[in-house]
C-alpha cells in the first residue's frame, strides 16, 4: 500500500480533469481525492497498490482530452487508510 500526493502543471481546469481522474482512480482501484488549486493546477492524492498508484500517476501526465499537462510533481506520503475517490473542494 502506498500514497502519492501529485501536483499537475499546465491546462489542467476547465478540461474535465478532476471527473476523468475520478473515473480513472475508480478503474483502477484506488482511494483518495482530487482538487483544483488556486494557481490553476490539479491536486491528487492517491493511495493502493503500488502498481495502481503509478498507473494513475502516468495517466496523470497525460490527463483526459483537453488537457495539456506540463509537469507533474509527485511525493510520497505515509498511507491513510482512504476510502474511496472524490473531488474534494
Amino acid at each position: 500500500m502506498v500514497r502519492r500526493r501529485m501536483t499537475v502543471h499546465g491546462v489542467v481546469q476547465g478540461v474535465g480533469f478532476r471527473w476523468a481522474c475520478v473515473d480513472e482512480a475508480a478503474r483502477l482501484g484506488v482511494t483518495g481525492w482530487v482538487r483544483n488549486l488556486p494557481d490553476g493546477a490539479v491536486e491528487i492524492v492517491a493511495e493502493g497498490a503500488a502498481d495502481a498508484v503509478g498507473a494513475l500517476a502516468t495517466w496523470a501526465e497525460q490527463g483526459p482530452p483537453g488537457a495539456t499537462v506540463t509537469r507533474v510533481d509527485v511525493s510520497d506520503e505515509p498511507p491513510s487508510g482512504a476510502v474511496g475517490f472524490r473531488i474534494r473542494s
